[in-house]
């Protein structure tokens, strides 16, 4: 079967968690004789400044064609720009599957609906809802969104509350297929002791900096709370350079606060492989692939009580009501200071319940 990816912006990177998706898909699909072309968006990694320039060459990786499409580098402009320049291009691909990723490119699948071919799409979270877009930016989501309902084969959604969502928005029906996390590699303290870091000292913030993710709830938490415990902020900016100014702002006025940027590799892997506990305070999530990684590792997390979040730690994780400092701060503060459960618990959890490779046998019954 030839399937082309259509929506993130490059493979490989971790610019977000669409583009995460899109490897381990791609990648996993090509080992089980699939050809996958990727449909890669030129431009700068703004998340990560010091991405290999080779990348912007590269043709293929682990097996999958990668076809990168020209655009122009503006906020908005360039999705735009990008999901229409990809969706004529794949017309000539003699494609069995077209498989677009989130809302945004969807405003562009009346073009291959008109050539009659085979259309599938993720929704990887209500887009239109991140603080970060606004304007035209929300109401052209929007519209991808509606154009997914009325013109997609198959529409597959990340949780629960998202396959409800569309059942009781547009009675479409929609088939839930959840992201997979892969076994991690434990590592020891060694590069990030450049940031004085050691193993349990530290409260870990992994993700983007944009509104959507609640970090100036935990950072107005934490620093109403008597620790010793660092707070680590591991993540780059997305579209949100006002942001992230306030979040600079407001990590300066306490030394025990720490931003690194963004991170990958190593770096990333003893992060999560050392802290005490990681918190993930969101208002908006689709399906948060940072908290799988966090539970891969057996870490004790705390997450904003949001369905998306509810729904994927079971058990296994605290929640606390969301955008509430005051609740947030109360259940940080017991969690400092009570045992914590055993990380093979937590690790055995995430890594069965959310396995890549039950996830590829869903997806490839949804494409035959």
């Amino acid at each position: 079967m030839k399937i082309a990816m259509i929506g993130h912006k490059r493979v490989p990177s971790r610019e977000g968690g669409v583009e995460v998706v899109v490897e381990e898909l791609a990648t996993r699909l090509v080992k089980k004789e699939h050809q996958v072309d990727v449909y890669n968006r030129r431009g700068k990694n703004i998340q990560d400044k010091n991405a290999d320039k080779d990348k912007k060459k590269m043709k293929e990786y682990k097996g999958v064609k990668i076809i990168t499409i020209p655009t122009i580098n503006k906020k908005g402009i360039d999705a735009l720009l990008y999901s229409f320049f990809a969706s004529i291009r794949a017309l000539f691909g003699k494609y069995d599957i077209l498989h677009y990723h989130a809302e945004g490119s969807c405003a562009m699948l009346w073009i291959p609906h008109l050539f009659k071919k085979k259309i599938v799409v993720t929704i990887h979270g209500l887009d239109w809802q991140r603080s970060k877009w606004g304007g035209f930016a929300t109401k052209y989501i929007k519209f991808g969104e509606k154009l997914a309902v009325k013109y997609a084969d198959e529409i597959i959604v990340l949780s629960k509350g998202l396959q409800k969502y569309f059942k009781d928005t547009y009675s479409r029906d929609t088939v839930f297929i959840p992201n997979g996390v892969n076994k991690p590699t434990i590592k020891e303290v060694d590069i990030i002791k450049k940031y004085g870091l050691e193993k349990d000292n530290y409260i870990l913030f992994l993700a983007r900096i944009v509104p959507e993710k609640g970090l100036h709830y935990l950072i107005e938490a934490f620093k109403q709370i008597d620790t010793d415990k660092k707070l680590v902020i591991a993540g780059g900016a997305s579209h949100t350079n006002d942001y992230l100014e306030k979040i600079k702002k407001m990590a300066s006025e306490d030394n025990r606060i720490i931003m690194t940027g963004f991170v990958q590799g190593q770096e990333l892997e003893e992060l999560f492989s050392n802290c005490y506990l990681y918190c993930l305070p969101s208002d908006v999530e689709g399906m948060p692939l940072s908290l799988l990684e966090a539970m891969s590792y057996g870490c004790t997390c705390l997450v904003s009580n949001i369905e998306e979040n509810v729904q994927v730690i079971g058990e296994y994780a605290k929640t606390f009501k969301k955008s509430s400092i005051k609740d947030l701060k109360k259940i940080l503060f017991n969690m400092l200071n009570t045992e914590r459960r055993k990380k093979e618990e937590i690790s055995n959890y995430v890594l069965k319940k959310y396995n890549w490779d039950l996830i590829i046998e869903e997806t490839e019954k949804l494409y035959n």
